[in-house]
């Protein structure tokens, strides 16, 4: 069954909705900042369509006109009822709120899309249901064609470019004062050379001058 979703933004990571926890109390607190993670991770050019192995549970998102939406649901849950929640999801979401998105700037915006959200949700949960026996009976997508990856992949691979960020932010101030140190050092040297040489010419200079003056 569908355990949680979360709609947020894919320029950058707005959560825009969610839903409530599930009723069996579950702790899920660890995959909601797994969710959040994989959010800072998409880009324009992420798979539009893709489903994350995790412990227990997987992901499944799809991306649609700037939105991601994605659900954690049970590994027994078939994938295509999965993407057909998310698919609902996304055409009533997009209908209530697509001319919003780009302008909100607050988390959680659109909270009250939880009501549709749970009501959606409550009708996926019976996978024997007639309704989704049809769906499931649906070529809606070829869900065996997507993407199937693991939560360490592509986590991990965000953690490897984020520390690649780091490293060259680090170079790169590291750099600069280098080369701030370095010109601090060369003046020194210019004025341990040249340094005794001017004030003896300052002085000759200033005596001349004293002289003409008393003269």
């Amino acid at each position: 069954m569908v355990k949680s979703t979360i709609i947020a933004r894919v320029a950058d990571g707005l959560p825009l909705a969610a839903s409530m926890d599930d009723e069996e109390g579950e702790d899920l607190t660890d995959y909601k900042n797994q969710a959040k993670l994989i959010f800072k991770r998409l880009s324009a050019s992420s798979e539009q369509r893709c489903t994350i192995e995790t412990g227990s549970y997987v992901f499944h998102y799809l991306i649609d006109t700037g939105v991601c939406y994605l659900c954690l649901c049970d590994r027994s849950y078939p994938k295509k009822l999965a993407f057909s929640y998310l698919e609902e999801l996304a055409v009533e979401f997009a209908t209530r709120y697509g001319p919003e998105v780009g302008t909100v700037a607050r988390p959680y915006a659109f909270v009250k899309f939880d009501t549709f959200i749970q009501k959606t949700k409550k009708s996926y949960k019976d996978t024997r249901a007639q309704r989704n026996l049809q769906k499931l009976n649906e070529d809606l997508h070829d869900v065996q064609r997507i993407m199937t990856r693991n939560i360490q992949d592509v986590l991990g691979r965000g953690e490897a470019l984020d520390r690649l960020s780091t490293m060259s932010s680090s170079l790169s101030a590291e750099s600069k004062k280098y080369l701030k140190d370095t010109r601090h050092l060369n003046l020194q040297a210019l004025y341990q050379k040249y340094g005794p040489v001017i004030a003896v010419f300052v002085i000759v200079i200033l005596v001349l001058l004293l002289r003409a003056y008393v003269f």
